[in-house]
């Protein structure tokens, strides 16, 4: 990890803007407005843009500057921000905190994931299976967490000679927590097999996902007992696409030190089950992901599999705050459902910032449309999955003031 005198000096000049922008009144403003909306308080939606892959588009990764990879990495995150506060000014909240990550590992599960993937960058992939014998669940192993503390120590001492009186420093744990064991299968498995397996084989299935359930544990305790945890109560990426304030986390009776699962937010999804039957989603998934979620203070559930039909599975989710509603959702019949009884985190269908042709008036047509129908929801807009903007960076910006205005004219 070597970093050379001029690109601190860039590093540091970089991190002054952010904590410029950091002093802004308006991010506290956030901050509350996030605690509010995740506290189930009405008031207007919260909306949140993700650039996600077309990140490299708007901030091309030759314009980078640090050689490092690791502090690159961190390059990348302030100038992220400052691309938010200049261009995309949705609700984000930017701070002058910078999260230095603990270099945690795992063994992983002894699974080695075979790929057949096309010429195209960002093309459709194929898995081949590697469980493919009802014995070879033995090749599956229980990861095992460690943590290289020289090479933690080495990043937060770093850190701290470059952004010192500039930036927060705050060495973090594991606060991204994202469970998704049956897409996890999909993968060791194959797509195909897996859906046969469903209906030839079910109890082989359950054999598989009871393992990867209790590997899981395994790994949470892990991390529990080790102190590698962190909360992830304020300016956190939770669930599929969220800010995570809220004072309702950690647990009354946290320490202060010693941060458990129940003091955070969790957050399941069974993607590759989108046109599973209910039943078979609360056999098949649902019933080893409330396991999990069961040990955490908040849960978010779902990312791209709609569940408007599947939501009286979902709601029986432990402490359940936050429910994906994706492109493909029927918005009426799941906003009748949830009412404000759960977060309605419902994603726009990120085509109409990819395609082709940019259409400002359909855009604006899709979201009246979505707040009408979700009139009295506890609702946030989330755009994301945005592999692409077709170069034109300023479709993001401009979505997210059409998406200002319309909910201007609803709250």
């Amino acid at each position: 990890m070597e970093i050379g005198k001029e690109e601190k000096k860039y590093l540091r000049e970089l991190a002054k803007k952010v904590a410029e922008v950091a002093q802004l009144p308006r991010q506290k403003e956030m901050a509350e407005a996030w605690r509010r909306h995740n506290s189930l308080k009405p008031g207007r939606p919260m909306i949140l843009i993700f650039p996600e892959g077309a990140w490299s588009e708007l901030l091309p990764e030759e314009t980078l500057v640090v050689s490092d990879s690791f502090w690159r990495g961190v390059e990348r995150d302030l100038r992220w921000r400052l691309y938010y506060h200049q261009h995309l000014q949705d609700d984000s909240v930017i701070d002058d905190c910078l999260r230095i990550p603990r270099a945690i590992s795992n063994t992983g599960w002894g699974i080695e994931i075979k790929q057949i993937r096309p010429e195209e960058k960002r093309g459709a992939c194929h898995y081949e299976p590697v469980l493919r014998k009802e014995e070879d669940l033995q090749k599956i192993r229980f990861p095992q967490v460690m943590e290289n503390r020289e090479e933690t120590e080495r990043r937060l001492e770093i850190a701290q000679d470059i952004f010192a009186g500039i930036l927060r420093v705050e060495l973090t744990g594991v606060t991204g927590l994202w469970f998704s064991p049956m897409d996890w299968l999909a993968t060791w498995r194959g797509l195909d097999n897996l859906f046969l397996d469903l209906t030839e084989r079910p109890a082989w299935i359950h054999q598989v996902m009871e393992k990867i359930t209790t590997g899981t544990i395994f790994l949470l305790d892990q991390y529990e007992k080790s102190g590698l945890l962190s909360l992830n109560n304020g300016n956190h990426y939770v669930g599929s696409g969220a800010l995570g304030f809220t004072d309702q986390l950690p647990q009354k009776d946290f320490d202060g030190k010693n941060v458990r699962t129940i003091d955070m937010w969790g957050h399941a999804t069974a993607q590759i089950f989108s046109l599973v039957s209910p039943a078979m989603h609360e056999e098949f998934a649902l019933q080893y992901e409330k396991r999990l979620l069961s040990r955490f203070g908040l849960n978010c559930y779902g990312c791209c599999e709609p569940l408007h039909k599947k939501l009286r599975q979902v709601e029986k989710i432990p402490r359940l705050r936050r429910i994906s509603m994706s492109p493909w959702v029927d918005i009426g019949e799941a906003a009748q459902f949830i009412g404000n009884r759960f977060i309605f985190s419902w994603k726009p269908n990120p085509a109409i910032i990819a395609g082709e042709s940019w259409e400002p008036e359909e855009a604006r047509k899709m979201v009246r449309q979505a707040l009408s129908l979700t009139r009295g929801c506890i609702l946030e807009i989330v755009m994301k999955d945005t592999h692409t903007c077709r170069n034109q960076p300023q479709r993001m910006s401009q979505w997210v003031k059409i998406v200002r205005e319309e909910v201007e004219k609803f709250y």
